[in-house]
């Protein structure tokens, strides 16, 4: 593959299940104990604000206590954007800053971040290591209750999709490490990636819901087999 010059990588809850954070949503259609229509949806926050607060505020803290830290599979994907002499885009679905926390840059989060949070006024991005309450005074409106996290909940729009779009059309190989296949958009990408010409490959624990779509699938955890793939990539 010496010849790609622009890579984009997508990656999804699997890895970060690697560091112990849950995926998003058990086989009993629950995350975290807790139905998504009463924590993930912009209805649940108008309805019920301290319970939705109180959920983040506890998905939280395992980022904020080093209870939870970056993995093989993190560690291997900011060696690849630092010795990598093309462009490269690293996009996730997940919430965590387990990227950040290996050394990526510029990460794209496309269902937003749970270390920040956003006034429902202005728009305005706060970052945010603490516990959000209803009582909080927004820094920028100066009201309470304006505060939400800065995550896309059920309804909404994911973030940064132009960026996304363009990078995925101008790409040479797109990589997906850790996803379902099963949520929208994200898992469009790879025909995005096709049409546009583009190698694609899936790094899986098992194969997706769209492992068809994709020229080449490596299968097993993210943390003994990308660091691998990566190192043979660059060719170290």
């Amino acid at each position: 593959m010496n010849h790609v010059k622009s890579i984009v990588v997508l990656t999804g809850a699997g890895i970060s299940a690697e560091s112990g954070i849950k995926t998003f949503r058990a086989d009993d259609g629950l995350w975290e104990d807790h139905r998504v229509e009463d924590v993930a949806t912009p209805e649940a926050f108008e309805r019920d604000p301290r319970l939705v607060q109180k959920f983040y505020n506890q998905r939280r803290k395992p980022l904020l206590n080093d209870e939870v830290v970056a993995n093989a599979a993190h560690r291997a994907l900011a060696k690849l954007q630092r010795e990598f002499d093309g462009a490269f885009l690293l996009v996730t679905q997940n919430i965590d800053n387990l990227h950040e926390q290996a050394g990526s840059q510029s990460v794209l989060h496309m269902h937003g971040e749970i270390l920040k949070m956003r006034c429902k006024a202005t728009g305005d991005i706060f970052s945010c290591y603490n516990d959000i309450d209803v009582s909080d005074l927004c820094d920028c409106c100066g009201e309470a209750n304006n505060l939400r996290p800065h995550i896309v909940w059920f309804g909404e729009m994911p973030l940064y999709m132009n960026e996304i779009g363009d990078a995925i059309s101008g790409c040479d190989l797109f990589i997906s490490i850790g996803t379902s296949g099963n949520v929208y958009p994200a898992a469009g990408f790879v025909q995005m990636a096709k049409h546009a010409g583009a190698q694609t490959l899936e790094i899986n624990l098992d194969e997706s819901a769209v492992a068809a779509n994709f020229d080449r699938g490596i299968y097993g955890k993210a943390g003994d087999v990308l660091p691998v793939w990566v190192d043979g990539f660059l060719g170290t």
